[in-house]
């Protein structure tokens, strides 16, 4: 069985979070994110896991991405991260 991620990074450089999901191990997720490239989390090379949730299937995981990035709100992930 397939495991599909839902995680929140943070770069402490850019003081900022980053939402996705992906099937792949996560720790290989991060280091792509970490790694020299173009587009968001290619400004930062210091992204960390803030937040993970682990779902069945990709649809669960991106569903769940999708709502968490309709919030724009730091607060609210903030919130999710401390567990309140």
């Amino acid at each position: 069985m397939s495991k599909f991620y839902r995680y929140i990074l943070y770069s402490l450089s850019t003081n900022r979070f980053y939402v996705g999901h992906t099937g792949e191990i996560i720790e290989e997720r991060v280091r792509k994110h970490n790694s020299n490239h173009k587009g968001y989390t290619g400004k930062a090379q210091d992204w960390e896991i803030a937040y993970l949730e682990t779902y069945a299937t990709k649809e669960a995981a991106y569903a769940r991405e999708r709502t968490i990035k309709s919030w724009k709100s730091r607060l609210r992930i903030e919130a999710l991260i401390a567990g309140t």
